[in-house]
């Protein structure tokens, strides 16, 4: 199924039993190195709210193992550059002395993505109890795909992941198992294409209780008619079957 210049990102967090951390993605590890993927980054995603622990220092990240299949994979680091901190910044010395040393498009954005998750206030909340926000999967999708390619979640959840492939001209498919969950993710995507969906913007900063930094309001999406069109997106949400599994002799 995966292209030979694709990737599979693996989110995953961390089990708690009886106050004891196990790390899933060390223990995912193997099973993927086992399939000769090769892994290009352990994508830590931090946030700053979550249950607060009493027995050890409170969750606050989970991680995202980002796989490739071959060593020619797609990487587009210009899509998801970040601003540079220090703009201004100079070359002090030799032949671009005087000259601005930092790339004019941003920066990159490392291993490390601070991104609010969806809790009660998030303009993306739904019924759905761990829903991703749409930028982290906009940033991948952005920076690991291409115009028109697919991508496919096997766990589609309240469907982020194809809001945010949509959204950029990617082809989505996906898999979902729980009627309520299905129905979410229909529910976001008319409203994509009716304009009404909101979305938090990739380029909002972290809230700032001391009021620094700028505001910027939620995003409105609206799916252009070229998604079903030019890029050849099929049906979307396909008429629930009967499935037969033969059983073994």
């Amino acid at each position: 199924m995966l292209h030979p210049q694709g990737s599979i990102c693996w989110q995953v967090g961390n089990y708690v039993k009886n106050s004891e951390i196990i790390p899933l993605d060390i223990l995912l590890y193997p099973i993927f190195a086992d399939l000769n993927l090769h892994l290009r980054n352990r994508i830590v995603w931090h946030f700053g709210h979550g249950l607060h622990a009493k027995k050890r220092f409170s969750g606050r990240y989970e991680t995202v193992l980002w796989f490739t299949k071959t060593d020619q994979y797609t990487f587009n680091l210009d899509a998801v550059r970040i601003p540079q901190k220090y703009p201004n910044k100079r070359y002090f010395k030799g032949p671009n002395k005087g000259q601005k040393s930092g790339n004019p498009l941003g920066k990159n954005p490392s291993d490390i993505w601070e991104i609010p998750n969806v809790k009660a206030n998030h303009v993306e909340k739904t019924d759905h109890p761990c829903q991703f926000p749409v930028e982290l999967i906009e940033r991948l999708v952005l920076s690991m795909t291409n115009d028109g390619d697919w991508v496919f979640d096997p766990f589609l959840g309240s469907g982020t992941t194809a809001i945010a492939s949509l959204m950029h001209n990617r082809k989505a498919i996906g898999a979902e198992i729980m009627e309520e969950y299905i129905q979410i993710t229909k529910d976001r995507i008319i409203d994509a294409e009716k304009g009404t969906l909101r979305i938090r913007p990739m380029e909002r900063e972290v809230y700032d209780p001391n009021g620094n930094g700028k505001n910027i309001p939620p995003k409105t999406i609206k799916l252009e008619k070229r998604y079903r069109t030019e890029i050849q997106q099929q049906q979307l949400f396909e008429k629930p079957e009967n499935y037969q599994q033969e059983e073994e002799q």
